[in-house]
């Protein structure tokens, strides 16, 4: 009656990333990208891509950001203190630590990844982040 539940994980993104932040460099401050990037060291500041910019943020299973993160597709398999605005897609890998506030187009939930914060979708996965932005305030209002 009952199957044994097979580990299932995300299939492999077929992603390129330009820039690799590597596991030993912090950068304290904010970043602005014009290319999908990798995070796998520590980032100490927000992450902004440009509105309308199909720009991917993974943070890697040793990765940690401490700052919101804005852009069209977010990767999380290590830890984010901030808020995460994916205006498309927003994905948890088991093991991943977030705290703060999600808004997102389409979300995949790792079983294993802790989630401490509003998880709130946007109206279309076209929304821009300061729309993602309004509705997260209003929620908090309402409450």
């Amino acid at each position: 009656m009952f199957e044994k539940l097979k580990s299932k994980s995300f299939t492999v993104s077929q992603e390129r990333f330009d820039t690799l932040i590597g596991r030993t460099t912090t950068i304290h401050g904010r970043l602005v990208l014009l290319d999908s990037v990798r995070i796998d060291g520590k980032v100490l500041g927000n992450i902004e891509t440009a509105p309308g910019n199909k720009i991917s943020v993974a943070i890697g299973a040793t990765g940690e950001v401490t700052g919101d993160i804005t852009a069209h597709r977010i990767m999380v398999a290590g830890k984010v203190e901030g808020n995460i605005y994916a205006a498309e897609r927003v994905e948890f890998h088991k093991d991943s630590i977030v705290h703060g506030d999600i808004s997102y187009g389409s979300i995949a939930v790792e079983h294993g990844a802790r989630l401490l914060g509003l998880v709130i979708q946007n109206k279309a996965a076209a929304d821009s982040a300061s729309d993602a932005k309004a509705v997260i305030q209003n929620a908090k209002i309402v409450q």
